[in-house]
């Protein structure tokens, strides 16, 4: 689709950066196991590494922060055309390269780089961050939907955020509306009934043996012919403790809105609520990493609290005159924060990320302690 798309791409003349995740032994019966990255990866066609940078050895490497800077070491001398990869660890290997070569940018590194392929996580918080160091307004983002369960959906248009869902890839689809999700009225409906601009879970049954599995995700349609779709969120990873139903999508838009109006940019963030207790009324938390911390944060959290309730009805109503909602709470996390709390997790890099929402306050309150030390 991209080459379609772009008919001068000069793709096929370098090489693809992949970065991947790593595989290991269990050693009790010598199955293999891993991330889906790198399990595709050891599966490819011996011709596949021509086209691919960095080596097998060095992309399936276990530990990650030894990997990365080989990674930095192996490719900074090869002619990368495009990179591949989730974006919240691309964009520390990338930022890595810069450090490394004392390089503005990375076409000073990569002259001929062009596109970048990006899934897992959304791309929203990052944008800002690679325009920066890929400052050519001909460079191309194609987002990709994927996961162990299946290939799903793909980028098929230039400068676009939406995604075609891909209808013959051995999948049957049906959703949930997300207004039903998880009660005694759940109701499950096939793609034909699907409905623009509405909110659903996603149950899957493919020809790999899955069977009306939900993959977690939600997605909302944006067209029904073709059936195109954006990821929404996580059908855990929420806030909904007193009917706000705020998801993923409307933290994300609207944290991009605030820190283009207060010059902020960042790298991470969590949010939960707090609870009520007594005659205190609830709120939300939010822990947010900045790369650049904006002037004032009174005024920053003003605009946050104000964008939530203009894209989110149900937050709204909560917020008015502080009927059950007080104003958001926000602490500022100390650098490498996030990244910390992954590796004393032991989730450093591959498919690993921060959950950005959730109903609970247990990874706040690990977070929040981590950030005291």
């Amino acid at each position: 689709m991209y080459l379609n798309n772009n008919e001068d791409s000069q793709l096929f003349t370098g090489k693809s950066l992949r970065l991947g995740g790593s595989k290991e032994l269990y050693k009790e019966n010598g199955t293999i196991f891993g991330d889906l990255s790198a399990i595709l990866i050891d599966n490819m066609p011996f011709w596949a590494e021509f086209s691919s940078t960095p080596s097998n050895r060095v992309s399936l490497m276990s530990d990650w922060e030894i990997k990365m800077q080989a990674i930095v070491d192996e490719t900074i001398q090869e002619n990368v055309t495009s990179l591949a990869g989730v974006p919240s660890w691309m964009l520390v290997l990338l930022n890595q390269v810069l450090e490394t070569t004392k390089k503005t940018n990375l076409f000073e590194v990569w002259p001929n780089l062009e596109v970048y392929f990006h899934g897992g996580v959304s791309f929203v918080p990052y944008i800002d961050q690679y325009k920066a160091i890929l400052p050519r307004n001909t460079f191309r983002y194609y987002e990709i939907y994927n996961a162990s369960e299946g290939f799903f959906a793909i980028q098929d248009q230039n400068n676009s955020n939406e995604l075609l869902l891909m209808l013959d890839y051995g999948i049957f689809y049906e959703f949930i509306p997300m207004d039903t999700y998880d009660t005694p009225e759940q109701k499950i409906i096939p793609l034909s009934q699907v409905e623009k601009d509405q909110i659903y879970a996603v149950v899957i049954t493919t020809n790999g043996g899955l069977w009306r599995y939900k993959i977690g995700d939600t997605v909302r349609f944006t067209s029904i012919s073709p059936y195109r779709i954006k990821v929404s969120g996580r059908t855990k990873h929420h806030i909904n403790v007193f009917g706000e139903e705020l998801i993923i999508e409307n933290a994300e838009d609207a944290l991009k809105k605030v820190c283009k109006e207060t010059e902020a940019e960042i790298v991470d963030f969590t949010a939960a609520p707090i609870f009520m207790k007594g005659k205190e009324k609830g709120a939300h938390e939010w822990l947010i990493e900045f790369k650049k911390q904006p002037k004032n944060l009174e005024v920053f959290n003003q605009k946050l609290d104000r964008t939530l309730q203009s894209l989110n009805s149900d937050y709204e109503a909560k917020r008015y005159n502080n009927i059950t909602l007080n104003k958001p709470t926000i602490h500022i996390a100390r650098p490498r924060l996030f990244y910390d709390w992954l590796k004393k997790n032991n989730k450093l890099g591959g498919q690993h990320k921060v959950p950005r929402l959730s109903n609970s306050r247990h990874y706040m309150e690990e977070l929040l302690n981590l950030n005291s030390i």
